[in-house]
């Protein structure tokens, strides 16, 4: 397997593109996405389990019903959620599309992103959309631009991998910043592949793998009413068709997980106001269940997230957070580290503080990236979760993110 470049469009038969259609205000700010598979297409999904979901989750399921898609459109700066009129724009966007491209409207994803509780306006997309097709090639990272809200990095990754002797390619595209907590999903992610491979393998691959990587991240505790990823594979790749588990399978799951789990820490790094990614890595649990209930708890926990930021060794928020996880563990048997580039501190044995020097301490979470390492010594399974500090500038951007 091999890192390369292109994003959505490394695999072969996609094209996107994303432009400014005047849904945002700040006319320096992509709001409209496209991506669009050449040719026919298998595809799967994971929702926000947020009950409030928002219309272009209802409408994508709906068209997801028969596992096949041909485009994804996106827009940013508004969610269309929670409005009267939802279900129709969202419908409307797909029949847009569907006439721009010749293609079935039922065979659109439409996705939303941004500001809960205000109509989208069908106008501005309308009038951008033949711009926005016309411009469709080698893009993906307009795309990704355009799909931002208040992101501050772009979100983009593919690779390359072998099924038999043939080369396939996997790439996506993602963005998340705040309103990020387990339970998938946790943001928008839009994934491509030209592997073939058959709707119900694609899903289960997909579902098997947003447990240990986009549901093991938080930024903020929030499970969005929009969030989703979706992933479409055409097949472009000649490949011998991926229809049952076995090994082929297995190398198609294992570059599946090399795009997510790059996309999630991605998004864990660049959560709201954030200055250092977290990781927490939980072994010797009973279960793996109990090791992602604790990993999940720590990563999740608002005392662990400050005091990561004011890089105050507090081990005592660390261990409170394994004992209401819910997790089956003997805290009596749990050791906790802090570590980073600078090296790695023993703050807690067997459920006891340990003698640690402060400013050693100090130096390890000073750095962007901090993993908090747990052993709870009561079996083999472990899990790893991601998340990032709580500053003062998640409140400053969520304080007035209308205006």
């Amino acid at each position: 397997m091999q890192n390369i470049n292109g994003g959505v469009c490394a695999p072969k038969g996609f094209l996107a593109n994303g432009i400014h259609c005047g849904i945002r205000k700040n006319k320096s700010k992509p709001d409209l996405a496209l991506i669009f598979s050449c040719a026919d297409a298998n595809a799967a999904a994971v929702y926000t389990t947020n009950l409030a979901k928002a219309a272009p989750l209802v409408v994508t399921r709906e068209h997801l019903k028969d596992g096949k898609a041909r485009a994804i459109i996106c827009n940013s700066g508004n969610a269309n959620a929670c409005t009267s009129n939802g279900m129709e724009v969202a419908a409307e966007m797909c029949r847009l599309v569907a006439d721009q491209l010749d293609i079935d409207a039922s065979d659109v994803v439409v996705a939303s992103t941004g500001v809960i509780g205000q109509e989208l306006p069908i106008e501005p997309i309308a009038a951008g959309l033949p711009s926005l097709v016309k411009g469709l090639g080698d893009r993906s990272i307009k795309a990704a631009e355009a799909i931002m809200t208040t992101d501050t990095k772009l979100k983009e990754i593919a690779y390359s991998f072998e099924i038999g002797s043939v080369e396939c390619r996997i790439g996506g595209i993602a963005k998340g910043s705040g309103m990020i907590h387990p339970n998938m999903a946790t943001m928008l992610a839009f994934l491509t592949t030209d592997c073939a491979i058959s709707s119900e393998m694609l899903q289960k691959a997909l579902s098997k793998d947003v447990d240990a990587t986009f549901n093991m991240i938080s930024v903020d505790g929030d499970t969005s009413t929009n969030d989703m990823v979706v992933i479409l594979a055409n097949g472009e790749a000649k490949n011998t068709p991926i229809t049952t588990h076995g090994p082929e399978f297995d190398t198609f799951a294992q570059a599946l997980n090399a795009v997510t789990l790059h996309l999630c820490r991605a998004i864990a790094s660049d959560g709201e106001g954030a200055t250092k990614l977290l990781t927490c890595e939980v072994s010797g649990a009973d279960t793996e269940e109990a090791a992602k209930k604790v990993a999940k708890s720590v990563i999740s926990s608002s005392l662990v997230k400050t005091a990561m930021f004011g890089a105050d060794a507090n081990w005592g928020r660390l261990i409170c957070a394994v004992g209401y996880s819910g997790a089956s563990a003997d805290v009596s048997k749990v050791d906790i580290s802090l570590c980073s580039a600078k090296g790695s501190v023993l703050v807690c044995k067997g459920g006891i503080g340990v003698g640690f020097p402060e400013d050693k301490a100090k130096e390890i979470l000073l750095e962007e990236e901090v993993v908090i390492r747990i052993d709870l010594n009561s079996g083999t399974a472990h899990a790893t979760a991601w998340g990032c500090d709580l500053t003062y500038d998640y409140v400053k951007i969520n304080g007035s993110y209308r205006t």
